[in-house]
């Protein structure tokens, strides 16, 4: 040692240079600091606490938890019951809503191809129409109908305008006066 003296302040020294501070008591050593071994509390006894209708009446109580925590655990009948019609019930609906959701997609489709149908004919359609019209020589047709049919154009004084009747047409039977 150089010159100092070792002081006893209360702790004790490990081997590898680090100091723990430390008691002893009646109750057992105790070290201090980020080592501190872990005791389990002692139980008193009943005896000790109390009379032993205290006892008494905390086992009771004891007891009558434990039985309330066995029944909330377990399953009964009735509940068992709920919860398995709950669970169909929700499977039930799960597979009618995928269902119906596949029931529209196909009807989704189905219109989709009668709507690209529908345009095909539209299309067909006035390509004959187009086709129709250009195919038929309109002064051909007045020709023949003038010419040999002896058909005239109708004059202001040859139109005569009937009232409407009630079942909106008229029926000739008859011929019209000149």
């Amino acid at each position: 040692m150089s010159g100092k003296k070792a002081v006893n302040t209360g702790r004790q020294s490990s081997g590898s240079g680090r100091q723990t501070r430390g008691r002893n008591s009646a109750a057992g050593f105790y070290v201090d600091g980020n080592t501190v071994r872990k005791t389990a509390p002692r139980s008193v006894p009943a005896e000790r606490t109390g009379n032993k209708k205290d006892a008494e009446r905390l086992h009771r109580e004891q007891r009558r938890i434990a039985r309330n925590r066995e029944k909330a655990l377990a399953m009964d009948v009735p509940y068992l019951v709920v919860l398995t019609a709950a669970v169909l019930m929700t499977l039930y609906i799960c597979y009618s809503y995928l269902c119906l959701q596949s029931s529209i997609s196909a009807h989704m489709d189905n219109v989709e191809q009668m709507e690209t149908r529908l345009e095909t004919l539209r299309a067909e359609n006035d390509a004959l129409e187009s086709g129709i019209n250009t195919s038929i020589d309109l002064n051909y047709v007045y020709n023949v109908a003038i010419n040999e049919l002896g058909m005239v154009h109708a004059g202001k004084d040859s139109i005569i305008n009937f009232d409407k009747t009630e079942s909106e047409y008229v029926r000739q039977y008859e011929d019209i006066s000149e």
